[in-house]
């Protein structure tokens, strides 16, 4: 079930509150996920980048109006304030989104898809990941590609509710790979068919420019 977001006007901000929403809504189940094939700290993880986003959201009243300042407070969440792995990986994607919405002036279709690139570069070159290692990368690299894909004028909402689309068919890919980095890869046979819960989160992401999710039941059963 999703509880639906209207966007008259794309919002970083309603993007990044829905995002908070879904996260939140996300954490015992994408926790129950990383137990199978991680750390067990995922949802957890996510969860707290949520709450302190949320919180940079609210105090940022002066940041009103500019569509980078939602991003550039979700990046300094997750860089700064959440531990494990996941937290500076996607900081670094909320900081490529940051300054590509910053450099364009706007959060278009175009910007985002530059941000999404440039993020899956960053993340690739830190985390050493290919696509094929079960990662969120599995996830990232479709949705960026559908991001780029989109034509230019397209609403950003409708070319992000695609990449959310690519996203989750990279989250099922993940299920088939045997993982060749993290605490997966130590666990063989025993963590083939069961996706990556990175790679869900990067779909909750995209997913939540368009709807609050806040079942993942109808997704992974």
């Amino acid at each position: 079930m999703t509880t639906s977001t209207s966007f008259a006007a794309f919002s970083t901000d309603a993007w990044m509150r829905s995002f908070v929403r879904s996260a939140r809504a996300a954490k015992d189940r994408l926790t129950s996920l990383d137990q199978e094939v991680g750390d067990g700290d995922f949802g957890i993880n996510l969860s707290a980048g949520a709450h302190a986003t949320l919180r940079r959201l609210d105090a940022a009243s002066a940041s009103r109006g500019d569509p980078a300042a939602p991003l550039h407070a979700a990046a300094t969440a997750f860089l700064d304030e959440v531990g494990g792995t996941s937290g500076p990986l996607f900081g670094l994607l909320f900081q490529s989104l940051a300054v590509a919405v910053a450099d364009a002036g706007a959060a278009t279709t175009t910007s985002l898809a530059a941000g999404s690139v440039e993020g899956l570069a960053a993340i690739r070159r830190v985390g050493d990941a290919a696509p094929g290692d079960k990662t969120l990368v599995d996830a990232l690299g479709p949705a960026a590609d559908a991001l780029r894909a989109a034509p230019p004028g397209a609403p950003p909402e409708q070319a992000l509710s695609r990449a959310a689309e690519a996203a989750w068919d990279g989250v099922s890919e993940t299920a088939r790979l045997r993982a060749r980095l993290g605490r997966s890869s130590y666990l063989g046979e025993r963590a083939e068919g069961v996706p990556d819960p990175g790679a869900v989160g990067i779909w909750l992401l995209f997913a939540s420019a368009r709807a609050v999710v806040d079942d993942l039941s109808a997704r992974l059963g």
